[in-house]
């Protein structure tokens, strides 16, 4: 058996949603200074599944919901 397990499914899903104009624009500027601090041409659409990930990994609350629907509780 190797040491590395099979990767998962990386196939990537195409999500569409629709946020308000307010939540548009503040992304636009979060992009601007990001592109401005890291010399980087990265659009919303690049950022956006990062910062979901980020908000998802750092909320303990969910984390533990979720442990405790996999395992039926």
């Amino acid at each position: 058996m190797l040491k590395l397990a099979k990767l998962p499914d990386r196939t990537p899903v195409k999500l569409a949603i629709t946020i308000t104009p307010d939540l548009a624009h503040a992304l636009g500027d979060y992009a601007t200074i990001y592109n401005r601090t890291y010399g980087d041409k990265a659009e919303v659409a690049d950022l956006v599944p990062a910062m979901l990930d980020s908000f998802l990994a750092s909320d303990r609350a969910f984390a533990k919901a979720r442990r405790d629907m996999e395992a039926g509780t």
